[in-house]
């Protein structure tokens, strides 16, 4: 095994990711899809940053804007990253909001996950907004605003039926199950 691949793999299972079995080949390097899907990337300006996983275990890679702006009290933004995507068929990406943004400065997204399926190829934009009712937040040019998951998803066929099986629940909904 090439000493890159070695230690490759000993920093990736060192940092929490856990590699199949298989995912070395013959030749010592690591399967490409070894640590989940391949998802491939275009940059479609030279400034828009590539989606990072902050910490080896995180579930959504952040996103970053392409462009500064201010979002005012109220105000919402379609944000542009700069990239398109590409995921392999039986995945979508699903675009959610900072934790650190909703908290400090209530920045949120507006249709929370954004759904991004496997065909769409355009450009990925993020719609914030502030829902702090007097400050302003500003952002500059490659600052984190979200965060991509990817997550496997399946087509269900949908069937007509004249009637539902019952259920324990049954049609009890918006705060059934209390406060």
């Amino acid at each position: 095994m090439p000493d890159d691949a070695a230690t490759f793999a000993g920093v990736a299972s060192s940092n929490g990711f856990v590699m199949p079995d298989d995912a070395v080949m013959s030749d010592g390097f690591v399967r490409p899809d070894a640590l989940g899907p391949m998802v491939l990337v275009q940059k479609l300006h030279d400034e828009a940053k590539l989606p990072v996983y902050a910490h080896p275990g995180d579930a959504g890679a952040d996103l970053t804007t392409l462009e500064s702006f201010t979002l005012a009290p109220g105000q919402r933004r379609l944000v542009p990253t700069g990239l398109a995507i590409a995921l392999p068929a039986g995945y979508a990406a699903f675009v959610h909001p900072r934790s650190g943004l909703a908290v400090k400065h209530g920045v949120t997204i507006v249709n929370t996950p954004g759904t991004i399926d496997a065909g769409y190829r355009g450009e990925l934009k993020v719609c914030l907004v502030n829902t702090d009712a007097t400050e302003s937040v500003s952002f500059a040019a490659g600052d984190r605003i979200a965060q991509l998951v990817i997550q496997p998803v399946v087509a269900a066929a949908f069937v007509t039926a004249e009637r539902l099986p019952g259920s324990d629940r049954g049609e009890s909904g918006f705060g059934s199950s209390g406060r």
